[in-house]
C-alpha cells in the first residue's frame, strides 16, 4: 500500500525504527555498519534532509564543534546551514574515526568504501523499519522511506510551535506555500488551541448554543 507524500511518524515511532540499529546505546568500536546506520537515520531525521542531500554530503561540510552545524546542497544546488544536535555531531565524530573507506570525503559510504546511493540509503531505513515493525506491528502498515523521516522533521517543529517560515527555511522550501501541506497534518493541533483560547477568552455565555459552522466555513478552516 502506498501512502501520501505527506505521511510522517511521530517521535516516539521514529525512535523505534532508530532502535533497530541501537538509538541511544553505545556501541562497539567493530559495529562500523551499525554505527554508520545509526548516525544516518540520526542526521536524517535531525535535518529533515531530503535524501539526495545526505548522499553528496563530504566531511568538509560539517563542523563539529561549537557551533555544531551541516551545510547541505538542496535544489538547484542551493546551500544552507543547519544546526545539528549534541548526539548529532558526536555520532559523526565517531563515525569519522572509524572511517577506512577509499572514498575519505563522503560522510556515509557503502562496505566496499563508494559513497551510498539514494537507493542504498532508502535500503538501510527500509532495513530498520522491518526490524522496528517486527516490535511494534502498527509500523508494518506505513511505507516508511526517507522522504517521511524529512515530513517526519517537519511535524516534529511545528508541534514544537516552530513558526512556519522557519521551517521553511529549515527545509529548504523555496515556497511557504510548500511548507504550508504540513500544516493540515496538525487539524487537531489548531483545534486544541482553539479550545485552549476559547476558555481563556472568557466569553462563553452560560447556556450556549452548540456552533454548527456552515459547510464553506468548515471548508476555510480545513485549508488554514
Amino acid at each position: 500500500m502506498h501512502f501520501p507524500d505527506r505521511a510522517h511518524l511521530a517521535s516516539e515511532k521514529v525512535s523505534t525504527v532508530g532502535r533497530s540499529c541501537s538509538w541511544g546505546q553505545a556501541l562497539p568500536r567493530r559495529a562500523q555498519p551499525q554505527r554508520l546506520h545509526y548516525t544516518l537515520l540520526l542526521l536524517l531525521y535531525n535535518c529533515g534532509a531530503r535524501v539526495s542531500e545526505v548522499a553528496g554530503l563530504t566531511w568538509g561540510d560539517l563542523q563539529l564543534t561549537a557551533p555544531r552545524q551541516v551545510r547541505l546542497r538542496g535544489k538547484g544546488r542551493k546551500e544552507r546551514l543547519l544546526p545539528l544536535w549534541r548526539e548529532t555531531a558526536d555520532a559523526l565524530h565517531r563515525l569519522r574515526g572509524m572511517s577506512l573507506a577509499a572514498d575519505q570525503q563522503h560522510v556515509f559510504v557503502n562496505r566496499h568504501g563508494q559513497p551510498l546511493t539514494r537507493d542504498g540509503i532508502a535500503y538501510v531505513l527500509h532495513k530498520h523499519a522491518a526490524a522496528a515493525a517486527r516490535q511494534r506491528p502498527a509500523l508494518a502498515r506505513k511505507r516508511i522511506t526517507p522522504h517521511v523521516l524529512r515530513h517526519s522533521c517537519a511535524v516534529a517543529l511545528l508541534q514544537s510551535g516552530t513558526d512556519v517560515t522557519v521551517i521553511r527555511d529549515y527545509l529548504g522550501h523555496s515556497s511557504i506555500a510548500t511548507t504550508g501541506r504540513y500544516l493540515t497534518v496538525n487539524l487537531q493541533m489548531k483545534r486544541e488551541a482553539m479550545q485552549a483560547f476559547w476558555k481563556q477568552a472568557g466569553i462563553e455565555p452560560a447556556q450556549a448554543r452548540a456552533w454548527k459552522p456552515k459547510p464553506d466555513l468548515l471548508a476555510f478552516l480545513q485549508s488554514l
